[in-house]
């Protein structure tokens, strides 16, 4: 059951990212208010593919929720009711949420297709958090943080919610990002705490406190990164995609965001030399050089050649690939500490 346990977590673990990729997608092509309302799309399971379909038609029967365009305003049907000949307004009512009141189909179902990964990859998660109750007696701390993955998406569609409701106010993006990186960490606690293998780490306090500042680093970059995106889009809507230079109209953000990148450079490099130095077996820090590396080469690519068709969402990928493997490598330093505790005590 452990193993079987521990291979779900994978898969939910590989569908979380996949959610991370497509919301960066959406960003990328500004396909945020695709859906202006949550959890449906146009007060649909599945969304209109042209906008006629959110037009007024006679004699046609509306649920609740269902949206229509009149005169560049989105109405809402206040309830379930078959239309007459005409429009009776008193059925409706006007979008006060926000001042989003555009259909563009292609950012609809970007949007929609990102929501439905989004519900897909809580249903591992509602299946390892079933399988943690038999493997209560074993480890308990697996129910436990089981059942608090199933809440942490809970507080993640909210949040996806308020996200649209405000227009995508940039501090709730941020949020929202953030969120992400907690289940991830979430489930890569679990994937390794379910886990039977015994690794042959050693344990070295400076590096284990090393991997920690890295890791805050890179948090902190992430959520500098997503201001310095939010400026971007920005420039992009006021300029036009590529019609405007990065060197001079950069925001500060952007500069504490580079010069933070040097020093993640430097203090991982030094991980990476100490690891290897001291033999101490954390392997998997071969794969911290090179998303640090590809991290590099997409920055570069987005300053000196004002920022290339997908560099943005692959660079926000590639940082969360890598605050996942340096909080993972925490996990294996703790357990290398364990061990050792283990190994020492006098019997």
């Amino acid at each position: 059951m452990k193993q079987k346990f521990r291979n779900t977590a994978k898969v939910a673990l590989v569908l979380i990212y996949l959610v991370i990729v497509a919301g960066a997608v959406v960003r990328m092509t500004g396909s945020g208010m695709g859906c202006p309302d949550w959890p449906k799309c146009f007060g649909y399971y599945i969304p209109p593919t042209d906008a006629s379909e959110i037009q007024f038609q006679p004699n046609h029967e509306y649920k609740k929720g269902y949206v229509i365009q009149i005169d560049d305003i989105f109405y809402y049907a206040k309830s379930d009711f078959t239309s007459g000949s005409e429009l009776n307004l008193s059925n409706w009512e006007p979008n006060t949420t926000h001042d989003y009141n555009t259909f563009n189909a292609k950012h609809t179902w970007i949007e929609y297709i990102n929501r439905l990964i989004g519900a897909l990859s809580g249903i591992p998660i509602l299946i390892f958090t079933i399988m943690s109750f038999w493997l209560w007696s074993h480890k308990k701390r697996l129910l436990f943080l089981s059942i608090l993955t199933v809440f942490g998406m809970g507080f993640q569609a909210w949040l996806g919610k308020t996200v649209v409701d405000s227009n995508l106010l940039p501090y709730k993006i941020t949020i929202h990002m953030v969120m992400a990186l907690v289940i991830v960490a979430l489930i890569l606690y679990l994937i390794h705490a379910s886990s039977s293998k015994i690794k042959s780490q050693k344990f070295d306090g400076l590096f284990k406190t090393g991997m920690i500042i890295a890791t805050v680093l890179t948090l902190i970059q992430i959520v500098i990164g997503t201001q310095v995106r939010q400026f971007v889009d920005e420039q992009n809507t006021l300029s036009g995609y590529l019609n405007w230079d990065i060197t001079e109209l950069a925001p500060l953000e952007f500069y504490v965001h580079r010069s933070l990148s040097i020093l993640v450079l430097l203090l991982n490099a030094w991980l990476f030399y100490r690891n290897r130095s001291l033999n101490l077996g954390f392997k998997k820090f071969r794969f911290i050089i090179i998303l640090i590396g590809l991290e590099i080469a997409t920055g570069i690519a987005m300053y000196y050649f004002n920022f290339p068709f997908s560099t943005q969402p692959i660079h926000l990928v590639l940082a969360a690939l890598l605050i996942g493997v340096q909080f993972y490598i925490i996990l294996e330093s703790s357990q290398s500490k364990r061990s050792l505790n283990y190994r020492t005590e006098p019997s």
